[in-house]
């Protein structure tokens, strides 16, 4: 199981890189300024990393207890991925709508672009960080006597 600092590190880093990349390609996506995406984007950065946070923690207990670990199997991340997008999208939509003064359709379908993006990047971040950042228990027996 993460520890918390790494947890902390995880959701910043995530939320960080993806702000980066989702703010300009918002913009240029919906015809929009920079500023109003990268304040509808801060604002669902702040959300997201809250949710990140307790989502991840959740997730991590109940595949404990389920599976007796948590490596994730492709299908999982998929799984892991969608469940984490669905609770935020419900989240933000009120929010789009009313800060952006558009219609909830319109905020719906500018969601529903973030999450899939958000989407692809989570599985590509997440899979990358587990990488970079592998927990000691994840290695087989032969590579952790050896280290």
């Amino acid at each position: 199981m993460r520890k918390t600092a790494d947890r902390i590190r995880h959701a910043i880093s995530f939320e960080l890189i993806g702000l980066a990349l989702v703010t300009p390609l918002g913009a240029l996506a919906f015809g929009m300024p920079m500023a109003d995406i990268g304040v509808v984007g801060v604002a669902g950065a702040t959300l997201a990393t809250m949710w990140n946070y307790i989502y991840n923690l959740g997730f991590d207990h109940l595949m404990q207890r389920l599976t007796g670990g948590t490596q994730k199997s492709v299908a999982t991340r998929v799984l892991h991925a969608v469940m984490f997008e669905v609770g935020l999208l419900l989240a933000l939509l009120p929010m789009i709508a009313w800060y952006l003064g558009i219609s909830v359709v319109q905020a719906l379908m500018m969601d529903v672009s973030f999450a899939l993006f958000y989407m692809v990047y989570a599985f590509v971040f997440n899979w990358a960080y587990d990488r970079v950042f592998p927990l000691p228990d994840w290695q087989p027996a032969t590579q952790a006597s050896q280290t």
